[in-house]
């Protein structure tokens, strides 16, 4: 099994690919949603310009793709909230268990999220089809819905990652790898 890790320890590059794309996409989200917002609120105080009318729910929808994205991002760091009250009086390999258990149920919510996402979004779907922002009447809020399987699938391969951690830290013994 420890040659098993060897091998996944070669894809590694490309979950730091992934999380770099995904931490740009983040950062261009955040300064657009910034300077929308800026323009919006000048609009509104400055006599001589002119505030888009779609500003609010552009503003909205691009803290939307944030906070989803972003969620993904606290997966590979290890960073959401973590109940750790208990962890310094429970064995190491009790701790992985209930962490990996924890990953699990995150990897299983990615799963409907990209499941229940897509049937949203996807054109036969009766949801989103009809949905229109009131201020781009030509513009579906399929956009709206498109960050929900988005961000699931990131869940889904930095899940994964995470498993295949956790599962690699029984396999260790003292710093040092296991004799299979």
């Amino acid at each position: 099994m420890p040659a098993f890790f060897r091998t996944l320890e070669k894809i590694k590059p490309v979950y730091d690919w992934a999380y770099k794309i995904m931490l740009f996409i983040c950062k261009l989200l955040l300064i657009s949603d910034i300077i929308i917002t800026s323009v919006t609120v000048a609009g509104r105080y400055f006599p001589f310009f002119t505030a888009p009318h779609w500003g609010e729910e552009m503003v909205l929808t691009l803290m939307v793709y944030m906070a989803v994205l972003s969620a993904t991002l606290a997966i590979r760091k290890r960073s959401h909230i973590r109940m750790t009250a208990f962890d310094q009086y429970l064995p190491k390999k009790a701790i992985i268990c209930l962490d990996l258990l924890a990953d699990l149920a995150v990897l299983i919510l990615g799963i409907v999220l990209v499941k229940y996402g897509y049937e949203v979004i996807k054109p036969t779907g009766n949801i989103a089809k009809f949905a229109k922002y009131s201020s781009l009447p030509k513009l579906s809020q399929v956009w709206m819905y498109l960050p929900v399987p988005v961000a699931g699938i990131g869940m889904i391969i930095f899940e994964l990652e995470q498993v295949f951690l956790h599962i690699e830290e029984f396999y260790k013994k003292d710093g040092k790898e296991a004799r299979a």
